[in-house]
């Protein structure tokens, strides 16, 4: 199966759209930043799906982030993608985590907050209230009451084989208004008997075969999915040129060194003494130059 990509189909002579995503290295590299509990893994993995669904409805270029936090267990769970499909998240959690808590034994009372950013164009953002009993429930209930379209979701993530796998599909009225009830609800009970191990371990083409063998279907090509960061020691060093010099010295005295960690991805950046002095060299230099 092809690593990591997103599926967009349609269906000759009806108005539903629909798209498949199936992630591996993406999802591994999101939970191996942190030594996350099982049901925060699964939470995170459902994000990801969710958050690569929802980044593929975009139709500018820009980039979503589905955020979930309350006063549960897990505070914060939250992934960001773009439309390049590249993908990062992080979640914060304390003491137990239920093994098969529900998202409101996770996330307890609180709601999921969706951040649209376009690169050219207004911020949108979108508060929704975590009445559903599952992650998909409460985005099928933000479709239909921000977008007006029906809409479901299918969210699942398990292993095989000790891999984590995350993969899921959506289904949704065109807004075309020519889509029916009648034919959304038909693909929708076909949608609904996809099994985990076919998403996890089939060929897009074959498991929309077997859902969708009496339709025809109209395929697009694929689109990559990826773990992408974004951080670097450049801007690491940026952000600690923007603290007050004497009190990263203090720092660097008492510890040895400075660092910054990076939630997305595990990595730490380190700066000693002369790291600190050449970085601070540096940003006066080119304030200087800038005056000058």
């Amino acid at each position: 199966m092809a690593n990591d990509s997103l599926y967009r189909y349609l269906f000759d002579g009806v108005s539903v759209r629909g798209e498949l995503v199936q992630l591996n290295e993406t999802y591994q590299q999101i939970i191996s930043s942190k030594e996350y509990p099982a049901p925060v893994q699964h939470l995170l993995g459902e994000l990801l799906v969710a958050t690569s669904l929802l980044t593929a409805t975009l139709k500018f270029e820009g980039s979503i982030t589905v955020q979930l936090q309350g006063d549960g267990p897990v505070k914060l769970a939250v992934i960001n993608g773009d439309h390049d499909q590249k993908m990062r998240g992080v979640a914060r959690w304390e003491g137990d985590v239920p093994a098969d808590g529900s998202i409101h034994d996770l996330i307890g009372k609180g709601h999921m907050v969706i951040t649209i950013t376009p690169n050219q164009g207004e911020r949108y953002q979108g508060v929704v209230g975590l009445e559903g009993d599952s992650l998909a429930s409460c985005l099928e209930g933000y479709f239909e009451n921000s977008e007006q379209l029906k809409t479901r979701i299918w969210l699942r993530t398990g292993e095989i084989e000790g891999q984590p796998k995350a993969a899921g599909m959506l289904l949704q009225i065109l807004p075309d208004e020519q889509g029916s009830a009648e034919d959304f609800e038909h693909l929708e009970k076909l949608t609904e008997t996809v099994k985990n191990e076919e998403l996890f371990s089939l060929e897009a083409q074959e498991v929309l075969y077997r859902l969708y063998h009496q339709e025809t279907v109209q395929l697009f090509e694929p689109q990559e999915v990826t773990f992408h960061c974004g951080c670097s020691r450049e801007r690491s060093a940026s952000a600690i040129a923007s603290i007050d010099r004497s009190e990263i010295e203090r720092i660097v005295a008492e510890e040895g060194k400075v660092s910054l960690h990076c939630d997305y991805c595990g990595t730490s950046y380190d700066f000693d003494s002369i790291d600190v002095a050449a970085l601070f060299e540096n940003a006066a230099a080119s304030s200087s130059d800038q005056v000058h």
